[in-house]
């Protein structure tokens, strides 16, 4: 008989399962992966990890490794005070840094008409970052006005 321990530890597995498939971006059990493409430093480790997350949380992950990434934040119009560590393309829209993908799955279901989300830097505890959350998150559009904030986590 399982002790109350590996009880609570199935439960929370269990609900982790279930909140993570709700958070995906409109996704039943039967639809296909949402494609994203991520540009990063060939050498940066937390965007590997973003990477990662992006695929537990349910989407096709391509991973392009490009020591020009201003270029491609410039492409994809990013401003300056935005730029975060890498650069996710998915379903028409420019993902900037480590956005929490439950943000990420809002901007999804929602469809503003921006292009994009960033959380700028790459502050500690952020998706795929190492450390402890300092702050709370402010998620910002990538839009025609400046420093809107998205989401703030």
């Amino acid at each position: 008989m399982p002790t109350s321990m590996n009880r609570r530890r199935a439960l929370t597995a269990i609900t982790l399962a279930i909140t993570l498939g709700l958070m995906l971006p409109g996704r039943g059990f039967a639809d296909e992966l949402k494609k994203a493409t991520l540009y990063k430093n060939p050498q940066c480790g937390c965007c590997a990890e973003y990477a990662k997350l992006l695929q537990q949380s349910g989407f096709d992950v391509q991973v392009v490794d490009t020591f020009d990434l201003p270029s491609v934040k410039r492409e994809h119009g990013v401003p300056a005070a935005l730029e975060g560590c890498h650069t996710t393309l998915v379903d028409g829209y420019v993902i900037e840094g480590h956005v929490p993908v439950d943000i990420v799955g809002r901007l999804l279901r929602e469809k503003p008409a921006i292009k994009g989300i960033s959380l700028p830097g790459m502050p500690m505890g952020a998706p795929g970052m190492v450390g402890e959350k300092a702050a709370p998150f402010t998620v910002y559009e990538i839009s025609d006005e400046p420093n809107k904030v998205y989401a703030t986590e």
